[in-house]
């Protein structure tokens, strides 16, 4: 068996493309002019983790939803058995973080 076949091809996950390094600066250059648009309306940055408690989504989104149901990867915390959740969108988080 050549070596060919035994190596398999690592794809990455559909709609989730990698910027390379030739495309990153125009990427960059987007990014801070919206960035610049922003601020002069007065607008400021906010960055919350990636990871949130389980519970924020299930209660801020419904219980039974295809959110929480289908499209949420949660999993439980080995170290403490905290149940986490890797943000599905980011609504439920700012709101944690402003409250």
């Amino acid at each position: 068996m050549s070596i060919e076949k035994k190596i398999e091809k690592i794809s990455g996950v559909k709609g989730m493309n990698d910027i390379l390094p030739e495309d990153a600066a125009l990427w960059e250059l987007f990014e801070n002019t919206v960035q610049s648009v922003l601020k002069s309306y007065g607008f400021s940055q906010m960055r919350t983790p990636i990871v949130e408690a389980t519970h924020l989504f299930a209660r801020g989104i419904g219980a039974v939803t295809d959110i929480v149901e289908k499209e949420m990867y949660s999993f439980e915390d080995s170290m403490n058995g905290d149940k986490l959740t890797l943000r599905p969108e980011n609504t439920a988080g700012i709101v944690r973080s402003a409250i």
